[in-house]
């Protein structure tokens, strides 16, 4: 049972995913579950009937997580799922016996007045709150690895040629290698998940602006983002989710009648 003490919140949710300019196949999956708290992208691998088998098989398994019992329970039932995810694409790359397929995933776990960022790969989670946007995520690629290292500038990573080469992914080891970040959920936050297909195109400082601008509507943000994305060449499939956090207010309780250990009347 929750604790009614704690803050309450309801959720305004958006998803756009489009296959891009180049891309024959969707190898992007997506899922919103707002009863459940969790929100996810999933960026497949490998190719058709390998990349979206992958990111399919993630979103798939996330389907059965039900109405979790709080926050530990939450992140238990997503990790099992995506444990037997990470299963299924491993028999599957076996009985393709074409080599190692796979997917990213950025999740959103919302519960009891908090928020967790579980990801592997590039997919990203920001948090936008008070008009700034943070990326809550730290990808798992090769530049930057690179980057943290100091072995490369930020502009010379601009340019890296293996600029998109993962370092993490689901259903490319024997179990899933993730990263956690948690927070305390705050009134009016606006949580953006998104593959590479949209990153590709924006900077943070942009990302931000168009955030500020559009945010008011999420259909809207979530439309003006993919179709920028495909304006300035959409070479690979591009996924948004757009969730905004609501504040339920406590509810106000009136009292009479004498209770003679509060002194009296109330």
């Amino acid at each position: 049972m929750s604790d009614p003490s704690e803050p309450s919140f309801v959720f305004e949710t958006a998803t756009l995913t489009d296959v891009g300019c180049v891309r024959k196949v969707n190898e992007d999956s997506m899922l919103a579950l707002p009863d459940s708290g969790l929100w996810l992208v999933a960026d497949g691998m490998g190719g058709h009937a390998a990349g979206d088998f992958a990111s399919q098989s993630i979103v798939g398994e996330m389907q059965t997580v039900g109405v979790p019992g709080g926050a530990v329970d939450l992140r238990a039932r997503f990790m099992e799922r995506l444990t037997r995810a990470n299963s299924r694409i491993l028999q599957h790359a076996a009985e393709l016996g074409n080599g190692t397929i796979g997917s990213t995933v950025a999740a959103l776990l919302i519960q009891q007045g908090h928020y967790a960022c579980i990801w592997s790969g590039d997919s990203r989670v920001y948090r936008m709150r008070g008009g700034v946007l943070t990326q809550t995520t730290r990808d798992h690629t090769e530049v930057r690895a690179l980057l943290d290292a100091g072995t490369i500038t930020a502009a010379e990573a601009e340019a890296w040629p293996r600029k998109n080469v993962i370092t993490r992914a689901i259903g490319v080891s024997q179990e899933p290698e993730c990263d956690m970040i948690e927070g305390v959920l705050a009134d009016k936050d606006v949580f953006l998940l998104c593959s590479d297909g949209l990153t590709e195109y924006f900077h943070d400082d942009e990302l931000e602006r168009v955030m500020r601008e559009h945010g008011a509507n999420l259909d809207a943000l979530c439309d003006q983002l993919v179709k920028t994305a495909l304006e300035r060449g959409g070479k690979d499939n591009v996924t948004v989710v757009a969730v905004r956090c609501h504040q339920v207010p406590l509810p106000q309780f009136e009292a009479s009648g004498v209770y003679p250990e509060f002194g009296g009347y109330l």
